[in-house]
């Protein structure tokens, strides 16, 4: 009989919370007893797992002694006060959250781009999850990569608002009912400005460089994944009237020349990837028909860039919740028990 592990969730009761657990579910993960956890408030909640319901612990006051693997998607906050005390109890931590991704001693995974940097999570007992809009991307780039290399990178996210989490969704909602019934809306919370009908281009805080923090995040990421400084990333992160499922137009430059039919033949053969791309009418993929409550990264509108010698075009799209954060985060579990625990 395989090995069972103990796991807790972090976060259980938000959309990505939930999200691990039923891919947890649906991958037949070999979890021994499983842990909901979350904040005070939302202690006592219920949960469902593999068809039974699960009362939500305070994470407060858990033992993590009690467990052998913990994926933490609750913030970075959460993250800074309780992974450490996680670690400290002898549990493997994969965390979700910004928290940790930028130190040099913790691992950024995306397994299908760099499986290896797994091993490093023994320095710290600290496995960092990225940005979903990064993830999606190094996905489709990796293949390209590792086959020309990419000298450029100039992306364009188009990114749904449950990245905001569930305060915004909310917000997207009830401004979309109140203007189709021709009614004011209220003064927006979430976000600056409104956002139903609308294309808001700041995610996060502008920084001194005139970047914000969301664009930032994926330069770092994607040179940290690749372990690739010299990639040249010049990102515009926008927020779209979206509920689930980012999207990205990717103008990407490679050292060597890489012709349109190639490089679907490469994305074609690459794990985790599902090229969607022909001429008819619905011959690309989108966030809300294609990606929405799917594991892929779609990539559509191969072409070569007209501008540029050495260019290449495509269209991403991914499920943020999924894949951009729940199923990366699963996928390396799964690699940390085959491989490395």
């Amino acid at each position: 009989m395989a090995e069972a592990y103990d796991v807790a969730v972090v976060g259980a009761t938000g959309a990505v919370g939930e999200a691990m657990l039923e891919i947890l579910e649906a991958r037949d993960f070999p979890v021994g007893r499983i842990f909901a956890l979350a904040s005070e408030r939302s202690a006592g909640k219920r949960v469902r797992f593999k068809g039974k319901s699960i009362s939500v612990g305070n994470l407060a006051e858990f033992d993590f002694a009690q467990v052998r693997i913990a994926l933490f998607s609750a913030g970075a906050k959460v993250s800074e006060k309780f992974v450490p005390r996680a670690v400290e109890a002898g549990c493997v931590v994969i965390d979700d959250s910004a928290h940790f991704r930028q130190a040099d001693d913790v691992p950024l995974v995306v397994p299908e781009v760099n499986p290896e940097a797994i091993a490093g999570y023994r320095t710290r007992g600290i496995i960092a999850n990225p940005n979903c809009a990064t993830i999606q991307m190094v996905v489709a780039l990796k293949p390209i990569h590792d086959f020309a290399h990419v000298e450029r990178v100039n992306v364009a996210t188009y990114q749904a608002v449950s990245g905001s989490g569930g305060a915004a969704m909310r917000e997207l909602a009830d401004q979309s009912a109140r203007l189709l019934s021709g009614q004011a809306i209220k003064q927006p919370t979430a976000y600056a400005k409104q956002i139903a009908f609308n294309a808001l281009p700041r995610i996060d805080a502008v920084l001194d460089n005139g970047y914000t923090g969301e664009e930032m995040k994926m330069v770092w990421e994607t040179h940290k994944l690749f372990d690739d400084r010299g990639i040249r990333i010049n990102p515009t992160a926008v927020h779209v009237p979206v509920f689930f499922g980012h999207s990205e137009a990717l103008h990407i430059e490679t050292r060597d020349k890489v012709s349109a039919e190639k490089a679907r033949e490469l994305l074609q053969a690459a794990p985790g990837v599902t090229v969607v791309d022909t001429a008819d009418a619905e011959g690309y993929a989108t966030a809300v028909t294609d990606a929405a409550n799917q594991d892929g990264v779609f990539v559509s509108r191969i072409r070569e860039d007209i501008s540029c010698e050495n260019g290449l075009n495509f269209w991403v799209v991914a499920d943020n919740v999924r894949k951009g954060a729940a199923l990366n985060s699963v996928q390396i579990a799964e690699k940390l028990i085959e491989k490395y625990i």
